[in-house]
């Protein structure tokens, strides 16, 4: 009960119910795209990233090879290490904990950590949402698909579409600011007009690409303050740590 009074831990288990049910989406997308139950869970244990895994089966669905569905994914995922090397200078993780974080680094785990004030409530909301997500998209990636089995051929049901939407969920509370936004019409311009002269999987490589460039450019050089403040990070608190 007392680790419960902790705000991060709290806020860490609220993100992993709401994002690890979704996974039952991710489930039924997947078996209904053609992949086998075992494919299905291996992509939610190994990949675990569901940006990368809903672009995946989008391509997969749409009749794209499986290289242009490893590249799109990849591409998406490239965030997940940018990720790690600002949490592995915030969290310094030792041993097998080192392993686990590079697992467990999501969005919903570094911006649990990150939203902290302290150190020690930035270990605990990492950890906290981390495995939370991962215990529970795993085993409602299960369910879905499981359910999701009987459907029948996705794109009879408009599911390569829906794959699409899917990814549009998660990525929809990210793009608050004006610059995001616009970043994701001129994605979704690259794509629409991509499709027509493409094959399969190829227009979402390009918006990847149009993301990536776009994204590097409005980071753009930061003043000396926001590096200092970056590099100092969260605070410990009076325990010292987690």
């Amino acid at each position: 009960m007392e680790l419960l009074a902790s705000p991060a831990v709290r806020v860490g288990l609220s993100v992993a119910v709401a994002t690890g049910l979704y996974g039952i989406s991710f489930g039924a997308l997947s078996a209904a795209s053609g992949l086998s139950l075992a494919q299905t869970a291996a992509l939610s244990l190994l990949m675990f990233s569901g940006g990368s895994q809903f672009a995946f089966i989008g391509v997969v669905a749409g009749g794209g090879s499986g290289l242009s569905a490893l590249s799109a994914a990849a591409l998406l995922g490239l965030r997940n290490g940018v990720y790690g090397m600002q949490l592995n200078f915030l969290l310094r993780p030792r041993g097998w904990r080192k392993a686990a974080a590079a697992q467990l680094t999501i969005d919903e785990s570094v911006a649990t950590a990150t939203a902290q004030s302290e150190l020690p409530e930035a270990k605990r909301g990492f950890w906290t949402a981390g495995i939370g997500v991962f215990v529970l998209w795993n085993v409602f990636t299960l369910v879905g698909a499981l359910l999701g089995g009987a459907v029948g051929d996705p794109r009879q049901w408009g599911l390569d579409g829906a794959a699409v939407a899917a990814f549009l969920g998660l990525l929809w509370p990210r793009l608050r600011s004006r610059e995001a936004g616009a970043i994701a019409v001129a994605c979704a311009v690259v794509t629409v007009v991509a499709v027509p002269l493409a094959p399969p999987g190829v227009p979402i490589l390009c918006a990847a690409v149009v993301a990536a460039v776009l994204g590097l450019r409005r980071a753009g050089p930061r003043s000396p303050d926001a590096a200092a403040d970056e590099r100092q990070g969260p605070q410990p608190g009076p325990d010292g740590g987690a």
